[in-house]
C-alpha cells in the first residue's frame, strides 16, 4: 500500500484530496500546515507528498527546502499542489525540488492517473 501525505490548509481542498486518494486505495494522512507536515514525515515513511505552496506560517517552498535538506526525507517525491497558475511557477517549484505540479482546483477526472504516474504506477490501480 502506498502512503501519501497531503499538506493543505483549506479544509474543503483537503477533504476532496483525501477522499479521492482513499477511494483509489491509498493510505492518506493530512497536515494543515508545514510544521505538522514536517512532524509527520519523521514518523511515517511516505511514498509521496502533495504540498500546497500557499500555507500559513511556513510556505510550501520553505517546507520543501526543509524536506530536501534532511537525509531521512530528501528522497520522498514532492508534488506542488497549488492554485498558483502564473507563468514560471511550475518551473520554479520543480527547480526547488518538486517532481511535478498539480493545479487547483483538482481535476477529479484526471487526478487518479496523475497521482499514479507520480508514484510510478499504471493508472489501473
Amino acid at each position: 500500500m502506498k502512503y501519501i501525505l497531503v499538506v493543505e490548509d483549506n479544509p474543503m481542498n483537503m477533504e476532496l484530496a483525501v477522499d479521492l486518494l482513499e477511494s483509489y486505495g491509498y493510505k492518506v494522512t493530512g497536515a494543515e500546515d508545514g510544521f505538522k507536515a514536517l512532524e509527520l514525515v519523521k514518523e511515517t515513511g511516505f511514498n509521496l507528498i502533495l504540498l500546497d505552496m500557499q500555507l500559513p506560517k511556513m510556505d510550501g517552498l520553505e517546507v520543501l527546502t526543509k524536506l530536501k535538506g534532511e537525509p531521512k526525507t530528501a528522497d520522498i517525491p514532492v508534488v506542488a499542489l497549488t492554485a498558483h497558475a502564473m507563468m514560471g511557477d511550475e518551473e520554479r517549484f520543480c527547480d526547488a525540488g518538486c517532481i511535478g505540479y498539480i493545479s487547483k482546483p483538482i481535476d477529479v477526472h484526471q487526478f487518479k492517473a496523475i497521482v499514479a504516474g507520480y508514484l510510478g504506477e499504471s493508472n489501473n490501480i
